[in-house]
């Protein structure tokens, strides 16, 4: 608190009209610039001295009955205000995402409420007040949150005001139950939901009144924790809803399962019951929120469940099938190896390793071989999609191009055919691929690319990718021009062309797994055979997809 300011009357007044209260808060905004801006009255000059620091205003925040943030403005080198830094949240602040303060301490404001530059225009309004110093205020304003991509909004009373260089801002909400209504939301929407949030931590449980109705139990008896649902389910269903605990609570991923809940007054009712875990940010499990849904209205009946057991059975064998039939397709066209090229001075090697997972059987493809002109063409591709359709449409490009080859037309015209060749003519598939034509008389490779990783050149110790040309992935549009270009090969030096699935990790950005691609393959040494063979093997890939790879080694 910087003072008080204290207006008296010596009588009582009726209820004013707004003019008058804004003129007694101009009034009051007057006397809080005086303090907050002063120079001292004697000795010499001193710099106006800007009150509080950002840790009495932490302070000031911790003090507050409502919810509040102390924003700091993040900058540009060159001084230019970007975002404002969340430095603090109070212990009122009730995040409507669920989030724990933690994780959105320490965030930039746009990051953490990215609706806050949207239709209510705060962001807005918290820049011209860090610009000028005027505090703003506005009753029922609707502030907007993002939660799980579903907007969330509540009316509120704002204050915004900017001590020093930290900005304060405060917000009371309107509706006293906004927190149970912020978990409600999703559910509600849908009948019949009750919603829950359980604190892992403090064992803290809140139910709504839906979900007291729907566990048939009343609204003063303790709710049910999470681990004790078997005891109210169905004997039968413990194997669900066993799965169900364990992917939620052992391995911290959202989770449903269907079961049938047997209530005290011996009702059964069919339940669906969806959940997710909410971590901090060192990846610990604090809290489990979620919704069960009363799904007995909807026909879920024992012979229901049967017809759809036996619908899902018969889906699964279909299925099993299709896939067979596309492995068969894809190993019959696509061997692992193939008969080597009889090309003087030139190496070439492929290497084809398929799904590991039949039912991802993928549109991978790769292709060596001499032209009639004398030329090597070499390429490889990857056809979007799994199943059947990704394997015929990858036979589709792949004679497709093998035909277009002896035309002797350059790489990036022979993709630009390709490219209206799956456009038009495959049921719009989309895919990329690297094409290279290779002249043994001069050394040289021409290429082109269509949205595929350019090729490795290894020369020596070192293995670099080659410049990346331009090349927009096949299928996309009617038609593409793609950009050739050119590299000279010496004795001794290496070319592999590759697909996604030598290199592509779920938690590792492209960037990091081609520098180990290139450090493994610098670090190769033998025979060519030997090289694809080591890349295989020291793969880091973990998406289980199809792997081709077609090298060359100059004699």
């Amino acid at each position: 608190m910087h003072g008080v300011l204290e207006i008296v009357w010596p009588t009582p007044l009726p209820e004013q009209p707004p003019q008058i209260v804004r003129q007694v808060e101009a009034l009051a905004e007057l006397c809080a610039h005086t303090l907050e801006t002063y120079t001292a009255p004697s000795g010499p000059p001193h710099r106006p001295r800007m009150l509080p620091d950002a840790a009495e205003l932490m302070d000031l925040a911790d003090g507050l009955h409502d919810p509040a943030l102390v924003l700091l403005p993040y900058l540009d080198a060159s001084g230019n205000l970007l975002d404002f830094r969340i430095q603090h949240v109070n212990s009122r602040f009730l995040d409507p995402a669920g989030r724990p303060r933690a994780m959105v301490s320490g965030s930039l404001l746009l990051e953490a409420y990215p609706m806050a530059a949207g239709e209510s225009e705060l962001f807005q309004r918290i820049e011209r007040v860090y610009a000028t110093g005027e505090p703003f205020r506005a009753k029922r304003m609707n502030l907007t949150a993002l939660v799980g991509q579903v907007p969330l909004s509540a009316i509120a009373d704002i204050s915004v005001s900017r001590h020093g260089s930290g900005i304060l801002f405060i917000w009371r909400i309107e509706d006293e139950t906004a927190r149970l209504a912020s978990l409600l939301q999703h559910a509600q929407r849908l009948g019949r939901i009750g919603g829950f949030e359980e604190n892992l931590l403090t064992g803290e449980i809140t139910w709504n009144g839906q979900l007291f109705d729907l566990y048939g139990r009343p609204q003063t008896s303790s709710p049910v924790p999470l681990e004790d649902l078997p005891a109210h389910a169905h004997p039968d269903d413990a194997v669900a809803i066993g799965r169900f605990l364990r992917t939620l609570l052992h391995h911290r991923r959202p989770a449903s399962a269907a079961f049938r809940l047997q209530r005290p007054d011996g009702v059964t009712r069919h339940i669906r019951v969806v959940a997710e875990p909410v971590l901090d940010t060192d990846d610990r499990l604090l809290t489990v929120r979620g919704a069960y849904q009363d799904i007995s209205a909807q026909h879920w009946t024992e012979v229901a469940l049967a017809a759809t057991r036996d619908q899902l059975a018969h889906t699964e064998q279909h299925a099993s099938e299709r896939d067979r039939l596309a492995l068969q397709l894809q190993r019959a066209i696509m061997p692992p190896t193939q008969a080597p090229l009889q090309v003087p001075d030139l190496d070439v090697a492929v290497r084809y390793r398929p799904a590991e997972a039949e039912q991802l059987v993928g549109g991978d493809w790769y292709d060596a071989v001499v032209l009639p002109s004398r030329l090597v063409l070499l390429c490889v591709g990857d056809v979007a999609g799994h199943g059947i359709e990704a394997a015929t449409s990858m036979v589709v490009l792949r004679n497709a191009l093998r035909g277009l080859a002896v035309t002797g037309a350059g790489p990036g015209q022979l993709l630009s055919w390709l490219n209206i060749v799956a456009h038009h003519l495959t049921g719009a598939v989309t895919a990329t691929a690297v094409c290279g034509l290779y002249d043994p008389a001069s050394r040289t490779l021409r290429w082109a690319r269509a949205g595929h990783l350019p090729p490795v050149l290894v020369r020596g110790d070192e293995a670099a990718p080659l410049p990346l040309v331009r090349g927009m992935l096949l299928g996309a549009v009617p038609e593409a021009v793609y950009e050739e270009a050119e590299v000279q090969l010496a004795a001794e030096d290496n070319l592999l062309m590759y697909t996604d699935g030598l290199i592509e990790r779920r938690d590792r950005s492209v960037e990091e797994s081609l520098t180990h691609l290139l450090t493994t393959a610098a670090k190769a040494p033998g025979t060519l055979d030997q090289r694809l063979d080591r890349l295989l093997t020291y793969s880091r890939s973990d998406t289980d997809d199809d792997t081709c790879i077609v090298g060359i080694r100059v004699g």
